[in-house]
């Protein structure tokens, strides 16, 4: 590989660097190239691509894209799955979790989730999760479950609300009798405001004919 070859390389996989959400990094060797190539079949299916790589490329990489979580796991032939974004890491590391167990070969050092480092065991214990549809269900249901709590706290006043009004009617002696009583009520605001008062000017003309003695002294 000369320099111009070296450069693209790193170019690449920095790009990839950058764009990969999740990166799980295994110890390849032993496995055949048909083993290799199933196992890049399954990652491509749950969004995921699986290189071998040359580690001090690969450092100037990391270096380049600031992905120094990588750097720790590049001791010896190396691979990496590069779940991009959109990707199911948890599927991912279910199947290399799968094909370790069956070849007894491939070796999982570790990976880098959300820019995290994490160990062999923690990404085992991430192939161990639900998938990502159970997992959106799960997260759909502990948010609901306050706004459930909610809608519980601001019903319960109206309710008692209800129960007062309802408890103030019977007092009252029934719904009928406070609709009698709101209509007695109504009928005499509307007979009080039929009635003459003081301050009618046509009820009282003294103020009238005051005016009028006032303009024929002037």
């Amino acid at each position: 590989m000369d320099k111009n070859e070296k450069e693209q390389a790193v170019a690449e996989l920095t790009e990839r660097l950058r764009t990969s959400e999740t990166l799980i990094v295994a110890d390849y060797r032993g496995l055949t190239n048909s083993e290799i190539d199933n196992l890049r079949s399954k990652l491509i299916e749950h969004g995921a691509r699986f290189s071998v790589v040359k580690n001090t490329l690969t450092r100037r990489a990391a270096e380049a894209a600031g992905a120094d979580a990588l750097l720790a796991l590049l001791d010896g032939p190396s691979a990496i799955a590069f779940v991009a974004s959109g990707g199911d890491p948890v599927a991912v590391a279910k199947a290399l979790g799968d094909t370790a167990r069956e070849t007894r070969i491939l070796s999982i050092r570790g990976g880098v989730l959300q820019g995290a480092s994490m160990s062999a065991e923690q990404v085992e214990n991430l192939a161990k999760l639900p998938p990502a549809d159970v997992l959106r269900a799960q997260l759909l249901g502990t948010i609901m479950s306050p706004l459930t709590t909610v809608i519980a706290l601001v019903s319960a006043p109206l309710q008692d609300l209800v129960g007062l009004l309802d408890a103030r009617i019977e007092q009252l002696g029934g719904a009928e009798q406070v609709a009698a009583s709101a209509s007695a009520a109504s009928a005499d605001a509307e007979s009080a405001l039929d009635e003459p008062t003081n301050d009618d000017p046509t009820t009282n003309p003294e103020p009238e004919a005051q005016g009028e003695e006032t303009s024929d002294g002037n």
